[in-house]
Parts: structure tokens; sequence; C-alpha cells
């Protein structure tokens, strides 16, 4: 039942979208000047869509593996009103000791099925939505959306920012919607120190700062402001906007403008990680090498843009993935490259190295809920140990793991779903489990890395806050991604869908999410250690000081327990 419900909403989230009717009357036309598109979009439920606009030349060929190359020429026509392509995505691992995930890895990796799901290299496009009617003139805000998905599946298919819209404009602040594509899994964050040298590190995160850059340089023909631009995502979406306040040591300008001027982080924040050329990605290099069948090759990556598009698709999916025993010690992810990511995020933080706009940044009740649903032959807390220095941290004294393992002294108080005594205990560890993940990844990095940049710039303007509108949902509470359904979609338009959108618009019109929102006052993070609580009927101030004895732990040992 719980893993049907894990794999209902990974299913949905890839199906093709339904199709919809449209208004026949109007076809929505923009001339995108930079480097020249006229955009024929679609109109319904009073929201213009414009989808799939390319912003960077197809990565394909030589182009495969390498940083994202701007347009030159004139694209001519663009068709708006198609589904856009994803990127080539990482389902299950097709290793063979990751059964049965691996059959079904087996059957998604499969040319028939990445069509299905409208999935190829040439990937890199940018979707723009605004409310019907919109002028160039209009200059309206500009909401940028980053999806998540564990740096490994995700596109823009998922996410239709069309009840975004109309919400802003029941609040009397009508927003630009955008969603830009990049490159995941091995395509996008394949490490090594073969790919340090060929400065092709990051290419998910390049991805998107291209797509930041087409966003300065276009949007104000669809009617939006280039100099009103908030970054926004969830989960890798989140790290992903805290890294590009981190690229280039805070450096977000371009052409003399910063390229946005506040962010969002649903659920990701800082994930401490080792160098592109460390032991940890080369060995995964390595592994997708083999499986290329390029370890004979004089230049392995040169061989690894030469093989043909579903070689390389399975071998970068041999390695181990997120919906696995693995969980979310991931094969790929940000790491320091010494270029546009020089170093790791936290010591970054700590060295004022990050661009210096106000932020929101909050998580999930039960974030690691939904990935502790993978190791139920976890029994004992020596299990649960072993389990965390074999995984996640391979090269860290073991002591210093199990003194992490150590905080988390009893299943009923610090296990989670938490706040649930001795239910939801699926197994004899899981909510040790599930506790220990979410904290290491999301919730208590989020409170470290509050502490450490309210410290070296504590006039930014930062909130945060814990969803804990799910509580009660067996085994889950309020897991990792339900705020998809809650703030992105609305779909249950109850006071945490409601409240949270007016604070996010008003923040997005004002830096501020207090400001015409209309609600309770949120008080600065920095200025009490305080989270708004948001619940499925009303909202609180909470004291952000739960499970402090993991947090100082964390905080003490983070230069040991880098991913």
């Amino acid at each position: 039942m719980k893993l049907a419900i894990f794999f209902s909403l990974v299913s949905s989230a890839f199906a093709a979208p339904a199709a919809e009717p449209l208004d026949k009357r109007a076809s929505p036309t923009v001339i995108a000047p930079s480097p020249g598109a006229t955009v024929v979009g679609k109109s319904f439920l009073g929201v213009e869509t414009f989808n799939g606009i390319p912003f960077a030349k197809p990565p394909t060929g030589n182009l495969r593996l390498k940083p994202p190359q701007p347009l030159t020429a004139s694209i001519g026509k663009v068709d708006g009103t198609q589904t856009p392509k994803a990127c080539p995505q990482f389902f299950f691992s097709l290793n063979d000791k990751n059964f049965p995930t691996n059959v079904l890895g087996t059957i998604l990796n499969t040319p028939l099925f990445q069509t299905v799901t409208n999935a190829g290299e040439d990937c890199l496009t940018i979707n723009v939505q605004r409310p019907a009617g919109t002028k160039s003139s209009d200059k309206l805000p500009v909401l940028f959306w980053i999806f998540g998905g564990g740096f490994e599946l995700g596109s823009t298919q998922m996410y239709d920012g069309t009840s975004l819209i109309t919400s802003s404009k029941l609040e009397g602040k009508p927003i630009i919607f955008v969603a830009v594509n990049y490159r995941v899994g091995g395509f996008g964050f394949l490490a090594g120190k073969e790919i340090l040298k060929d400065g092709s590190a990051n290419l998910g995160l390049l991805d998107q700062r291209l797509g930041l850059k087409w966003v300065a340089d276009n949007i104000a023909a669809f009617g939006g402001d280039p100099d009103k631009v908030t970054i926004w995502g969830e989960s890798a979406g989140a790290i992903s906007v805290m890294d590009q306040m981190l690229l280039y040591d805070g450096d977000h300008t371009y052409k003399g403008k910063p390229l946005f001027r506040g962010g969002i982080m649903n659920s990701g924040s800082v994930v401490p990680a080792d160098p592109v050329d460390g032991i940890k990605g080369q060995e995964i290099y390595d592994i997708v090498v083999k499986n290329a069948g390029c370890s004979s090759s004089s230049d392995t990556l040169a061989c690894l843009r030469s093989v043909d598009y579903t070689t390389f698709l399975n071998a970068a999916n041999t390695v181990p993935g997120l919906l696995s025993y693995n969980s979310v010690a991931l094969s790929y992810l940000p790491r320091p490259d010494g270029t546009a990511l020089t170093a790791s995020p936290d010591l970054l933080i700590s060295a004022g190295k990050y661009a210096k706009v106000p932020f929101i940044v909050g998580n999930q009740e039960d974030e690691g809920s939904l990935f502790g649903l993978f190791t139920p032959n976890l029994t004992t807390t020596r299990d649960v140990a072993e389990y965390f220095s074999s995984i996640y941290f391979p090269f860290t004294d073991k002591k210093v793991v199990q003194g992490l393992v150590d905080t988390y002294q009893t299943t009923t108080e610090d296990g989670s779903p938490f706040r649930t005594l001795l239910l939801n205990n699926w197994y004899p560890q899981f909510k040790r489990v599930a506790a220990i993940v979410g904290d290491v990844t999301f919730t208590l990095t989020r409170r470290i890395f509050l502490e450490e940049s309210s410290s070296v710039f504590p006039d930014v303007p930062s909130w945060s806050y814990l969803a804990t509108y799910d509580y009660g949902t067996p085994i889950l509470g309020t897991f990792h991604g339900s705020d998809l359904v809650q703030v992105f979609y609305g779909i249950l338009p109850n006071n945490a869908a409601k409240s949270i959108r007016a604070y996010y618009f008003s923040f997005v019109y004002n830096l501020d999410p207090n400001k015409g929102s209309g609600q309770d006052n949120w008080p600065q993070w920095s200025k009490g250690r305080q989270l708004k609580s948001f619940g499925a009927n009303s909202n609180s101030i909470i004291n952000d000081d739960f499970r402090s004895d993991s947090a100082e732990y964390l905080a003490k040992y983070i230069p040991k327990l880098y991913i």
C-alpha cells in the first residue's frame, strides 16, 4: 500500500498531459528578440501558454556532456502549443543488484518508453505562461520555476502554471510564470576528473543559468519585467535555487544587471558535497564508462559523446538511483568544480560568497518518510549506522556516523512521521531512518544554513517555514513533495494552499511575504529563529529549535559528512 502510494505519485507525475480544450478564437503570438523567434501559443482558462521555446543549441553529438551553447541565429517560428520534450530520464537503476526496480528501469529506459514520455537529448527549452491579454508594456513580475527530482528525473512537462497564474490574478498580483528544462542524471551531472578537465561539470546548473539569461533577454516581449525575477524550486529545484545563488561566488549578474532578485526554496538548500574529481564522483564516471563500452578508449569522454543515445542512456542509468536502497545518497548531484561552483556550498555560505537576495526556505515536516520506504531490512540501530556508513558516508569514521544516529534516541520522540508516538513505524527502524534522512538532507541542514547566513549577512531578509498540513497521513505524514499538490497546484483549496500562495505572491511583488498578503505576520527568521507552521486549517509560529542535539552534531561534523 505504501509503495503503491509512492509509485502512483511517480507515474502520475510523468504521465503525458491530457489534451486541453483550446480557445479557438485566440492564438497568442510573441516575437522574442534574442536570438529571434516567433512563438505561437495557446489560450485556455484565461492563461496564455507558450511551451517548448528553445534557449540553447541542442546538446547532442559533440555537444553532449558540454556546457549549454547559446543560440546565435534566429530560430524562426516556434509552435508553443505542444508538450515540451523532457530531458533523458533516470527513473530506476538498471543495476542487477536493484531487483525488482532494475526490471522497471529496463522498461522505462527503452527508446519506446522514453519516446512515450517525450524525452530526448534535444530538450533545452523554456515554457512561458501569462494572464490572457498581457501586453509587452505590462512589466509583470516573473516567477522562474526549477523542477525537482533528485537531479535524476523531472521536466517542465509536469508543471503547468495555470492555477498559480489564476490565483495571482485573484490576489491582485498577476505574474508571469516561467519553467526551465535542464539536463538531469548522467547527461547533466556526470562527475570525474575527465569531466573537470574538460570544463563540463554541473551542466544542469549551467542550463538553468542560460535559461535565466534567456529570460533577461526575452521576457519583456511577453509582458514580464526582467528586473523583477524570483527563482523558485522544490527539492532538487530548491537546491538548484541555492546553487544559483552560489554560482560564480555569488555573481548573478548578466549584462550588468542581476538575473534574479529573490529566491524561494521548498525542501532543499545547502548540500555539502565532495568535488567533481573526488573519489565518489570518479567511481560513478568509471562505471558509466565501463557500461558504455568505452573503457579501452584513449579518450573516454570523447567516447561517451560518440556512442549512440540509447547506449549512453543505459550506461548512465546503471549506477545507484534515487528510487532505490541508496535513496538520496545521489549518484548525480552538483559538486564543486572550482569554476562555476567554486567550493562546497557550506564553505561558500561561510565565506559570504553568494548572492545577497531576500529568500524564503522551508520544509515539509516529514521530509524523509518517502525515502525510508526502501530500507525495510534495517532492524537495529547498529543496522542504521552501518547503512549510513556504507551508503552515504563510506570514507567517514564510523564513530562519527554512529554518533549522529545516537542523537535520535527513540523513534517515539525523534522518529518520522513526527509527533505520532508509536504509530507509523512501518518496520523496526523506519521512523529513525526517515528522520535522519530528512534532517541530514533537508530540515536540519536548512537550520544550519540559516544560522550561518544570518551571521554572515544579517541584513539580508529571510523567512522560514515548516509545513504540517498532511499530519495524520499513514506512514508518510507531511511527506517530501506533498507541497506540489498543495502549493504548486493548489489542488486542496484549504488554508495551507491559500495562505502560502498569498505569501509567495507578495514576496514576488515586494520581496516581503507580509507586504500586501492579507495574512498574519511572518517574522524574519534572523529576528527570533521562528518558523511559520502551515497547517491544513490554520497557521502558527513555532520556534526553530526541535531536535537541537542532532542539529548541533551535524553542524560540528559537516566537513566529515559530505555526500
